[in-house]
């Protein structure tokens, strides 16, 4: 059976690269005979209208943006257990980078019409304000404060923005003191950063989670403590290919519901795939919760 396909384009995402990105791929998959829609979302007021109107009409969901289109469209999918897909268009691209999506427009047509449909795990958050899903990530700390530097990095080329809020970010943090409780086992840090992954990568291709996989019903959680500006920024490009994990400051915890609280001088940000989600509760209030949500949601993508 032919699919159809509803592609939901950002046309904010990548600087505005999302709109020429969709561009090839629906003339693709046309030529191919499949029925593309193709809607620019008005705001994520409107998307669980426009997921409802795709998924009444038997299409493929498509986000086409970056990681906080794609997790925001994830959970409402997933929520009327439709099929997604992506056709990654924003700065980082993490998630589609996770599940072997192709960069060239040939190649994601070719995913869309041929790939067969796996199921993946998401990640459910609650106690930062209304509950909702995440795709890739959930990170407390230095990380979070480094994705609203990059939100105001435009005037950078594309190639630099994350590599440049990164170093910012570690310039100016401060450690936090933290109580990260993995199934119910609870350990205090000094931390600069706390990381929930169901995905590989975060930052535009950084390892933070190198052993994380989105089928296995299991979250990683990476915790790296405090330690000097200087020792962090030597150890940032480790990152990049998952080495940082065997430092001494490093502690790769795992489990299916994570708690977190912390307190620093300042109040500590929260973010999920690129997009802020608050402030951590502080110590001794009621944790921010993240748990695991085994196959939530049928996707397309190479290895289904």
């Amino acid at each position: 059976m032919t699919r159809s396909f509803t592609f939901l384009v950002n046309p904010t995402s990548g600087g505005g690269a999302a709109p020429g990105a969709v561009v090839p791929v629906a003339r693709a998959l046309r030529d191919a005979g499949a029925v593309v829609d193709v809607t620019y979302s008005p705001g994520p007021q409107a998307m669980a209208r426009l997921v409802g109107e795709a998924v009444d009409r038997g299409d493929v969901v498509v986000s086409v943006g970056g990681d906080g289109m794609l997790s925001s469209l994830a959970g409402l999918v997933a929520g009327r257990d439709a099929t997604f897909a992506v056709v990654p268009a924003g700065r980082g691209n993490d998630f589609a980078r996770m599940l072997g999506v192709p960069e060239d427009p040939e190649g994601q047509a070719r995913v869309l019409l041929e790939s067969a449909v796996r199921r993946i795990d998401l990640l459910s958050v609650s106690g930062l304000g209304a509950p909702r899903m995440v795709a890739g990530s959930v990170y407390a700390g230095v990380d979070a404060r480094a994705a609203e530097i990059v939100d105001g990095a435009t005037w950078l080329p594309r190639s630099l923005q994350y590599q440049y809020a990164a170093l910012r970010a570690l310039a100016t943090y401060r450690p936090g003191r933290y109580v990260v409780s993995v199934d119910g086992e609870a350990r205090e840090y000094d931390a600069a950063t706390v990381v929930v992954a169901n995905s590989a990568y975060y930052g535009k291709g950084m390892q933070i989670a190198p052993t994380a996989s989105v089928e296995d019903g299991v979250l990683d959680v990476i915790v790296i403590e405090a330690a000097s500006r200087l020792a962090l920024m030597r150890s940032l490009p480790k990152v990049y290919d998952g080495a940082h994990v065997h430092l001494d400051e490093v502690t790769v915890l795992s489990g299916k519901r994570v708690e977190v609280t912390g307190s620093a001088r300042s109040p500590i940000p929260v973010g999920g795939d690129g997009e802020p989600l608050g402030q951590l509760p502080a110590l001794g209030a009621s944790p921010a919760v993240v748990e695991v949500v085994p196959g939530a949601l049928a996707v397309i993508c190479p290895g289904g």
